[in-house]
């Protein structure tokens, strides 16, 4: 009996070593193979994200632009109500700002505007230096000047003559001058005005780089990375011709003071504050010119002659400008001397206001 125990304990011996071998290489292969799939859905996923990021960032980028696009929008919509807005009155609302910052743009176009008020006179001025203006009277009329600036009002006679009379004065042309030549019974000759106009710049975080967004006197001009400034709204020039067969020439200027950083957040309150509009021309206007300069890049001023100068154009390649009205150059017919009214003799109104809009935080 001895002999047959042992044999069946060594039975038992021989027969549970293999059933453990097997049970632990199958615990083994379970561990590699979620260790395998893990790694199979890693990399899936991470192929699916290489595939898709390109089509993320665009998806992003796309919904920044639109962000900045609209915020544009709100901005010009507010800055024009407070703009009709009496001196120191304004109002304060809060912009939601996505990826965005908002700065100003200092001076970003200076304009010249002239004509003269009467059909019985022909006047020139011309600035000599900061402080000294020249007046050409065609029939010797002239008789007193004015000028007007911030803070400063300047009035001086001017001596009957054929030639430039010089008239030294004291006012500054950093935001805006207004020269006014009057006759002999105090009635306006000629106007002049002088303009240097600021707006907003909104910048805006894309993949490739910066879209910007800038708001300059009723204009808009947009670049994206790596392009080229476009400009896709005109300042606000109106020329129409009416039913009587009258002319009527208009034009709203605006200019954006800041006051300290306006920056970025993520809901930015901005205070927009009217300095009181200000009537520069209205009424019957004769040679008509203005000059516009904008600082921004060199390709604006260009297409805002090509814009202005279309038609033009196309009157003088058909050869016929004998009958054409509308705008024309003051003097190189590419507008680098200004912008004049074919008006045909016909008659003319011209309205310029200008608008000034405070900006702060």
């Amino acid at each position: 009996m001895i002999p047959h125990r042992v044999q069946s304990v060594n039975r038992r011996t021989g027969r549970s070593g293999p059933r453990g071998l097997r049970d632990e290489e199958r615990a083994v292969s379970e561990v590699l193979g979620v260790v395998m799939l893990l790694a199979m859905v890693i990399t899936i996923m991470g192929g699916v994200w290489i595939f898709l990021n390109p089509y993320l960032s665009d998806f992003e980028d796309n919904t920044n632009w639109n962000s900045a696009t609209g915020l544009a929008d709100r901005i010009e919509d507010r800055i024009e109500v407070a703009g009709n807005a009496p001196d120191g009155t304004g109002f304060r609302n809060t912009l939601a700002i996505q990826s965005t910052s908002i700065r100003s743009v200092q001076n970003v176009e200076a304009w010249t505007i002239a004509a003269d008020l009467t059909a019985g006179e022909r006047i020139e001025l011309r600035h000599v230096n900061d402080t000294t203006i020249a007046v050409l009277a065609a029939n010797e009329t002239a008789r007193g000047i004015t000028i007007q600036s911030p803070g400063v009002f300047f009035e001086s006679e001017v001596t009957a003559s054929h030639r430039e009379v010089f008239i030294t004065h004291n006012a500054s042309a950093t935001h805006w001058m207004i020269v006014t030549v009057y006759g002999a019974d105090d009635q306006p000759l000629h106007r002049q005005a002088k303009l240097t106009l600021s707006g907003l710049e909104i910048t805006t975080s894309l993949g490739q780089g910066e879209h910007q967004i800038v708001l300059m006197n009723n204009a808009r001009a947009e670049r994206f990375p790596n392009g080229a400034w476009e400009v896709s709204a005109m300042p606000s020039v109106e020329f129409d011709r009416m039913a009587n067969d009258e002319l009527r020439l208009s034009m709203l200027l605006t200019d954006v003071i800041t006051n300290g950083s306006i920056g970025t957040g993520s809901n930015v309150g901005l205070q927009f504050v009217s300095k009181g509009p200000m009537m520069l021309f209205s009424g019957r206007a004769y040679n008509v010119q203005f000059e516009v300069t904008n600082a921004l890049h060199d390709i604006v001023t260009p297409q805002y002659h090509d814009t202005w100068l279309s038609e033009y154009t196309i009157q003088r390649s058909a050869g016929t400008l004998d009958t054409y009205i509308g705008f024309a150059p003051y003097g190189r017919a590419s507008g680098a001397d200004g912008f004049s009214v074919s008006s045909q003799s016909l008659p003319l109104y011209f309205e310029v206001d200008l608008q000034r809009i405070e900006v702060s935080r």
